[in-house]
């Protein structure tokens, strides 16, 4: 990926929506000016067209429509759909086949911020907190005890005893053996039942806690996250009083996919790419998930004179904040048929995190951590990503396919998939801040899912090479599939390695 200072603009573009502040110029090199009417059909063209201003562009875009949207694009509001109206718009200009798939969700909003105080004993004043998403709505003064049982309160009998009215403070985090997760919803219902008024939720690792009740959660009942340094202190304070405010919307909305399509030679063989397009409630969401998204824009404008073999679809998901609706929706909605025809899926979400490291999708179950490999042909996706990070003289590292993102229902349906990951809320080793650079002890992502998140949280190393990564994998696929499933190519196609890129040799 080349930096430059111009580029074409689409036809969707304008003034009003391009915030230009923040670009990185410095030793710019001007892509071709042939990339506005080339066919960049292999990976040499494709990269020298791929364009981190381009992409920032994008992101710009999405954080002036979260302007001038109360700050959120979250599925189901204004932002959201202005959100959707320019994806369409300019991956259509670049002469896409573009498609909306509308679906009804469980919106939630937070109405008025929220609020986590001490009381007593003093000193008084708020503490840091996220509230959960669907908490319900409440504004509780009372006392704090913790569960008589296991501090994670994953079982009725960790609550035996506990004071009615009081407010409940529990630990994240499964116990051993347990025989389902234990979520943060399952902790909410069990301490909503022992007459607790509130529940606030601690993180068992370092960092803040974004979660989720889930979208099927409906009691009225308050609910926030906090630090695990924070929920110690509080468990070991006598004598606390917390003041408990939330106040929340949870209703049906109508959001969408939007589903782009470049017919390949062959349409019985489907390569998908997507990410997904909605922020959370809490701010503009221009890292989660808007440096995803824009990077499969730029891909479409660089790919849309090219006839692939195979063909090309690309999805930016709606409501995946909501517990990954909207790809749900998209796959279960397939026929098999058309399931079958999908070859592989590959998930982009967060790929320009400010404190990065190089996560790879781990297809294969090397790192043997938590959930197992992916459906056959995830291996090979993942050895795809590397040979493009080894190409560029770049570490990576795996990361589990945990299903927190929009691969999960492709991996549930048996579709091989794999993607690229930067960090979120997760804390950064000595050994990875030797690696890869930045700050041991931060967050990967110190705004994720906060207001924060905006066009300035961003990494552009991180973000260009990533977005090269995506162009990469997603133009050897639409080529040639023979790793995953046997289609071939006509003269079987091979990504070549970049030599602009390449790593320097003695």
């Amino acid at each position: 990926m080349r930096l430059r200072n111009t580029r074409v603009a689409a036809a969707f573009a304008s003034a009003a929506l391009v915030v230009a502040a923040g670009v990185a110029t410095t030793d710019a090199v001007a892509a071709p000016a042939a990339c506005a009417t080339r066919v960049n059909n292999n990976i040499p063209l494709l990269l020298e067209c791929m364009d981190l201003t381009g992409v920032r562009e994008h992101q710009s875009a999405l954080q002036a429509i979260a302007d001038a949207n109360g700050s959120t694009r979250v599925s189901g509001s204004p932002g959201y759909n202005a959100s959707v109206d320019y994806v369409e718009a300019r991956v259509k200009a670049a002469g896409w086949k573009v498609t909306r798939q509308a679906f009804d969700f469980q919106t939630f909003v937070s109405l008025t911020p929220s609020v986590l105080a001490q009381v007593s004993p003093p000193p008084a004043g708020p503490l840091a907190h996220s509230i959960m998403s669907y908490s319900g709505s409440a504004d509780v003064t009372a006392a704090v005890s913790t569960p008589s049982g296991d501090a994670r309160g994953c079982s009725a009998s960790d609550w035996a005893g506990f004071p009615a009215g009081n407010i409940a403070l529990v630990s994240r985090g499964t116990p051993v053996g347990f025989p389902v997760a234990c979520t943060f919803a399952l902790k909410a219902e069990n301490a909503r039942a022992a007459g607790a008024v509130g529940i606030v939720i601690y993180n068992n690792v370092d960092g803040p806690l974004n979660g989720t009740l889930g979208a099927t959660y409906t009691a009225d009942f308050p609910a926030v996250g906090i630090t695990q340094a924070l929920g110690l202190q509080l468990a070991a304070t006598p004598g606390l009083v917390l003041r408990l405010k939330t106040d929340t919307l949870r209703g049906t909305a109508t959001t969408y996919n939007v589903l782009a399509e470049l017919p390949g030679k062959n349409t019985k063989n489907v390569v998908m790419a997507g990410a997904h397009l909605d922020s959370v409630n809490a701010g503009p969401g221009i890292n989660d998930n808007g440096s995803g998204s824009a990077a499969l824009v730029e891909l479409a404008e660089n790919l849309s004179k090219v006839k692939p073999q195979n063909t090309i679809r690309l999805a930016w998901w709606g409501a995946e904040e909501s517990n990954l609706v909207g790809s749900t929706y998209y796959v279960n909605n397939l026929s098999q048929a058309e399931l079958d025809r999908i070859a592989l899926y590959l998930n982009f979400d967060m790929i320009g995190s400010p404190n990065h490291v190089f996560f790879i999708y781990d297809g294969d179950d090397s790192d043997a951590v938590g959930a197992g490999a992916g459906p056959a042909g995830s291996a090979q996706i993942e050895k795809t990503f590397e040979a493009y990070f080894t190409s560029r003289g770049l570490p990576f590292k795996g990361t589990d396919f945990s299903g927190r993102s929009d691969y999960g229902p492709f991996i549930a349906s048996g579709v091989p998939s794999g993607g690229l990951f930067t960090g979120a809320e997760g804390i950064k080793t000595t050994e990875e801040a030797t690696l890869w650079g930045g700050t041991a002890g931060q967050a990967y992502d110190p705004c994720y899912h906060q207001a924060c998140d905006t066009y300035a949280n961003n990494n552009d190393t991180a973000l260009a090479e990533n977005s090269d990564a995506v162009a990469y994998a997603t133009l050897s696929y639409a080529m040639s599939t023979n790793l995953i499933n046997g289609t071939k190519s006509k003269g079987n196609f091979r990504p070549p390695v970049d030599r602009e890129h390449a790593p320097a040799t003695s």
